[in-house]
């Protein structure tokens, strides 16, 4: 952290110490210099869309646009309270779950305090502790996925949060719940644990588990999940998390109080409803997922994994001419666009979501041109 300034004596308004060292949300790329209209499988959102329902929701709430929106999100948490036998009062909702984890770090989090998560974590886990002033303890991951151990090396008295995405973004990999619990038991009780669902609906391996069941009878785990990924409501940012009575009602003194959007609501009810979409939204995943790394590793390419989420994670060699960086120069401008994930510190790997038939299919060709060129 750079050293602070006389902030008082300055010439012009400063930023409070630590601001200018965050690092900004790097989003997936939508466009591609030359390219007209390309594939976009850098941002990990829903191939198939959204359910019908939730458009058709949302185009009768669209016109709304003079009310405030109902600041308790009633009739969302109902529908999830009644989906997942949870109690409505233990429930926050955010602009998407990034706000639920940024009002979490808010809630918890004093200067010289910290978080800890692994090292290929979520990167609006560490944003919101460092602009709180708070530090950012990073645990090693073998073989690209949480080591429980690792992370409670990291732990100590001055750590608050334990951030846990899982499955983990951007590896697409996961420990099953047994490692959970072996992690929760380890904690203080005074250390929140966040379990990070965003793309737990993707995971149907009978060994994971995305936590629900265990927070409903703890005092220290907080469950997050979002509408953006498999209900494919990216752009109506909806996201909650099911936390203690008293964690939800100290978030709440922080939480703005229209921060979910009418139509946004109406949608995500509508979306939960539509289980017909869920379940061909995860069954395309499942097929293509496998299709993809079984191509992908037949390239010599390294596909990190297995993943259990609807993208899959591919390392490149650092010989010239066969790197992540060039790789991606050469599908992007044949209309490809993957993820860097240099600012998560894999600087040799691509992420790709996975897409419709066709998509997959242009991109494995594409890579076995780029291989051998």
């Amino acid at each position: 952290m750079t050293e602070a300034p006389d902030r008082a004596r300055a010439a012009r308004p400063l930023p409070k110490p630590g601001i200018m060292d965050i690092h900004a949300y790097v989003p997936g790329k939508a466009q591609a210099e030359g390219v007209a209209n390309p594939v976009k499988l850098s941002a990990n959102e829903n191939i198939l869309g959204s359910s019908e329902a939730a458009r058709e929701a949302y185009r009768a709430h669209s016109t709304d646009l003079e009310v405030y929106p109902d600041s308790r999100t009633t009739i969302l948490r109902q529908a999830i309270a009644e989906r997942y036998r949870l109690e409505p009062e233990r429930l926050i909702f955010g602009c998407g779950s990034d706000e639920v984890f940024a009002l979490l770090n808010q809630t918890f989090l004093e200067p010289g305090d910290n978080i800890v998560q692994g090292e290929y974590g979520f990167a609006a886990f560490a944003i919101g502790a460092r602009a709180c002033q708070a530090q950012v303890k990073y645990a090693r991951e073998p073989g690209y996925r949480i080591d429980v151990d690792e992370l409670l090396k990291e732990v100590d008295e001055r750590t608050r949060l334990v951030f846990l995405a899982n499955p983990g973004n951007p590896t697409g990999t996961w420990i099953p719940f047994s490692e959970v619990l072996r992690l929760h038991a380890a904690l203080p009780p005074s250390v929140v644990l966040v379990l990070d669902g965003a793309y737990s609906e993707f995971a149907t391996d009978p060994a994971f588990q995305d936590g629900l069941d265990f927070a409903r009878g703890s005092e220290n785990v907080v469950v997050t999940h979002t509408f953006s990924k498999l209900h494919g409501l990216a752009a109506l940012r909806v996201g909650w998390g099911y936390a203690p009575a008293d964690i939800a009602t100290a978030v709440d003194r922080i939480r703005l109080p229209f921060n979910t959007s009418i139509a946004g609501q109406h949608a995500a009810v509508a979306a939960l409803a539509d289980e017909d979409f869920q379940a061909r939204s995860i069954a395309h995943v499942e097929q293509w997922r496998a299709w993809l790394t079984q191509q992908l590793g037949g390239l010599g390419l390294e596909v990190v994994g297995p993943s259990a989420t609807n993208f899959v994670l591919i390392g490149f060699p650092r010989t010239a001419g066969r790197t992540a960086a060039e790789a991606d120069d050469f599908l992007s401008a044949r209309g490809l666009l993957m993820r860097r994930v240099l600012n998560y510190g894999l600087p040799d790997h691509l992420r790709i979501t996975i897409g419709l038939e066709e998509h997959n299919r242009a991109a494995v060709d594409a890579l076995a041109e780029f291989m051998k060129t």
